[in-house]
């Protein structure tokens, strides 16, 4: 297996915690998407990703070095990290693009980290339609000013598919400048060097010469960015509308290619009675037609509270397999963190290269 492939709920309640753009300087409405004439508020994939990088500086990884560039009224604004995937676990997970005119890294001045997390769109599982709230500064002013914002209850659903074997793994040009010039180039002596002292070794990387990190260096990056999601803090508007942001729910299974069997196993009504959606023989439908592509158990974490009647029903409906091993239902925390713990233990390495086929 060389994916962790997941599904991530998050549960919203009377919260505010991913803001659009205002369309009045006194106004701030949510993030929210039309479809076929309805509303589902939503959290974009940036915002999500932003509350896991600092969550994991949190925790301790340093983090990647933000610099500014474009002051000069006129000029393009920029901000980038350092750019930097060796040194730094956020630039190597959650990947860069640095443009510089002075770049030395390739011919266009760029240098790219593909991302080797992606994360898609926590959009709500059912219509929602946001409230609008109002505040008041009244104190030491003659005449109040008003402000406005929006704050919905919902719960948002997104897929998650993390490449293990590019976890520390960078690709290098091949011979003449040839195949993709990706991560890190010839020139970069520097990042090569960094690389060296930490016990990087050469190797041939899905068809291109690439660089590789020691494999404990790759666990531990891998290990907490579990450990970051187990704990995850971030989100708009805290002071008004605090909400706990770590998973009411999420699914992860080990997949041999870069696919994510769980899209229609957790998911929304289309229709009326709305609402989420845990569907067991889905489930059950994906293993069977994936079968040799995964790797047993299939983690699911659970807060408990949420969704009793239906949790009840998925494990009934799941008995066989819960008794099996092939599903272990546990809270999301707990999932996360002896997840991390199997890795950092070395259980499993073998995630880390791509299977033979």
């Amino acid at each position: 297996m060389s994916y962790l492939a997941g599904k991530i709920v998050l549960s919203v309640s009377a919260g505010a915690p991913n803001n659009g753009k205002g369309r009045q300087s006194t106004e701030t409405p949510v993030k929210k998407a039309h479809i076929r004439g309805k509303t589902y508020p939503y959290v974009s994939a940036q915002a999500f990703r932003r509350w896991w990088r600092d969550t994991m500086a949190a925790l301790g990884a340093e983090p990647s070095p933000v610099e500014r560039v474009g002051k000069a009224q006129g000029k393009a604004q920029k901000a980038t990290s350092k750019g930097d995937p060796i040194m730094y676990a956020d630039d190597d997970l959650f990947g860069y693009m640095r443009t510089s005119a002075k770049a030395k890294d390739n011919k266009d001045g760029t240098t790219v980290r593909d991302s080797p997390l992606m994360v898609g769109t926590f959009l709500s599982v059912e219509p929602a339609r946001p409230t609008i709230d109002f505040g008041v500064m009244a104190r030491g002013v003659e005449e109040p000013v008003l402000h406005f914002h929006e704050f919905y209850t919902a719960d948002l659903a997104a897929p998650f598919l993390l490449d293990l074997p590019r976890v520390g793994t960078f690709t290098l040009p091949g011979p003449n400048g040839s195949g993709r010039a990706n991560y890190l180039s010839e020139q970069s002596a520097l990042r090569i060097a960094e690389a060296a002292q930490m016990g990087a070794t050469t190797c041939v990387f899905r068809g291109q010469p690439a660089l590789r990190l020691p494999l404990e260096v790759r666990r531990e990056r891998v290990a907490v960015l579990l450990d970051a999601l187990a704990e995850l803090t971030g989100g708009a508007k805290k002071a008004l509308h605090y909400g706990d942001r770590v998973p009411t729910l999420i699914a992860m299974l080990p997949m041999a290619g870069g696919v994510n069997p769980l899209g229609f196993v957790i998911d929304g009504a289309e229709e009326e009675p709305y609402g989420l959606r845990v569907r067991a023989q889905a489930l059950r439908d994906e293993l069977t037609a994936w079968h040799g592509e995964w790797e047993a158990p299939v983690r699911l974490g659970w807060r408990s509270g949420f969704r009793e009647q239906m949790r009840k029903e998925v494990e009934a409906d799941l008995a066989d397999l819960i008794d099996d091993g092939q599903i272990v239902i546990d809270h999301p925390r707990s999932t996360l963190l002896s997840l991390a713990q199997e890795i950092r233990d070395g259980r499993h390495d073998a995630w880390f290269d791509d299977p033979a086929r």
